[in-house]
């Protein structure tokens, strides 16, 4: 009888694990979220590219990626544990712009921000959106992850103008979105992205034709409306087993007036200067400051070094993002961005701190300063 017991005991547990596996194999491979692979004709295209090698992407300088089995174990314990202050202790209220306002881009670039990296920026009577991460967790599936700190956002997809482009920096959850491509699809012109990203686009139903994918330093024209990829130091995949499969990268945005740079996810590196040399000056920069750790360090920086970042590309201003909306790593929310403001001010780079659905313009920025996150 106890031989019988046991037995069961050992069949159920050993049963369990198999039953995730499987039940997590189904979900990877049926589930539209993950995205497409590349075709053949894609896998040849890559490998001309100087940043493709042994069949994945790779970073400009060695990046390690890989954590001791103590690092991963302690990492993991701390994100189910949780920490303080974390998330704000209540939703943050949004802003919500006029829509007779955005309805009409203007010639001078003015931008809205809806929180973590995705903007709406409006230039040359252009709507380009960049990174529309939309969605209210940053996962497959919604256990995966936690909820955004807003209750909804400044402008709802459906209130949206027409969109002309949009700019994708890579195939990560917080920042290439299923549901959120879906829902823009019929009313976006064109997509903007690094190599490999376009097999997902296609898999969601967006035509090939509506499709330019770019390795890093390309450039394209639209309407008068210049972008370049640019170097970034960081990874891809959106899956257990297609890291380093699609390219990641930044954007530099010139206009018929305005020059602007979008960083992406980075560490530091020299390729910020290679940026700045090549097409800064920049009248305006969002950098990533958030989301970091001392065990990924190389693929996002601190705080200062997002300051330093907004230098050498030779921004006249910069605006910290990748923060204020998500918990993807173990600091303090408001951590990334009073650190980032306090370096920059001993670097004398000027900051805005706009509210999550400011209509922020270049003429007046100066406005943009409040520490609104103290009052959450």
């Amino acid at each position: 009888m106890k031989k019988s017991w046991l037995k069961r005991k050992r069949t159920y547990f050993m049963g369990v694990p198999a039953l995730l596996f499987l039940s997590g194999s189904i979900f990877v491979n049926s589930s539209s979220e993950f995205g497409g692979m590349p075709n053949n004709m894609d896998k040849k295209k890559y490998e001309t590219s100087a940043n493709f090698n042994n069949g994945k992407f790779k970073n400009i300088l060695p990046t390690d990626m890989s954590m001791s089995f103590r690092d991963m174990a302690t990492t993991m314990y701390d994100m189910v544990k949780g920490g303080d202050n974390l998330a704000p202790k209540s939703k943050i209220p949004v802003l919500h712009p006029d829509s007779a306002l955005i309805a009409s881009p203007p010639v001078a670039a003015r931008l809205v921000w809806f929180g973590h990296s995705a903007f709406l920026l409006q230039m040359d009577g252009k709507n380009i959106l960049i990174d529309p991460m939309f969605g209210a967790v940053p996962a497959p599936h919604p256990w995966l992850g936690k909820a955004r700190f807003t209750d909804g956002l400044p402008i709802e997809i459906a209130a949206l103008p027409q969109i002309d482009a949009i700019l994708l920096s890579h195939d990560h959850y917080d920042h290439l979105d299923y549901g959120s491509i879906k829902a823009l699809n019929a009313k976006t012109k064109e997509f903007y992205v690094p190599l490999g990203v376009g097999a997902h686009l296609r898999s969601w139903g967006i035509e090939e034709s509506r499709i330019h994918e770019l390795d890093w330093w390309d450039e394209a024209d639209h309407e008068g409306i210049r972008f370049a990829l640019a170097p970034a130091r960081h990874f891809s995949g959106r899956g257990i087993t297609n890291r380093f499969s699609t390219l990641w990268g930044a954007w530099v945005i010139h206009g018929k007036q305005d020059r602007i740079f979008f960083s992406g996810d980075s560490g530091y590196g020299p390729h910020f200067a290679a940026i700045g040399a090549k097409y800064g000056p920049f009248d305006f920069a969002m950098i990533e400051c958030g989301q970091y750790n001392e065990k990924w360090a190389e693929i996002h920086m601190m705080p200062e070094e997002s300051a330093q970042a907004a230098i050498d590309v030779g921004a006249k201003t910069m605006m910290p993002i990748h923060w204020g909306s998500f918990v993807l790593a173990m600091h303090a929310w408001t951590d990334p961005i009073e650190r980032v403001t306090k370096r920059a001010k001993e670097l004398g780079m000027p900051v805005v701190t706009p509210r999550i659905g400011d209509v922020v313009t270049l003429k007046t920025l100066a406005a943009f300063n409040e520490q609104w996150w103290r009052e959450s």
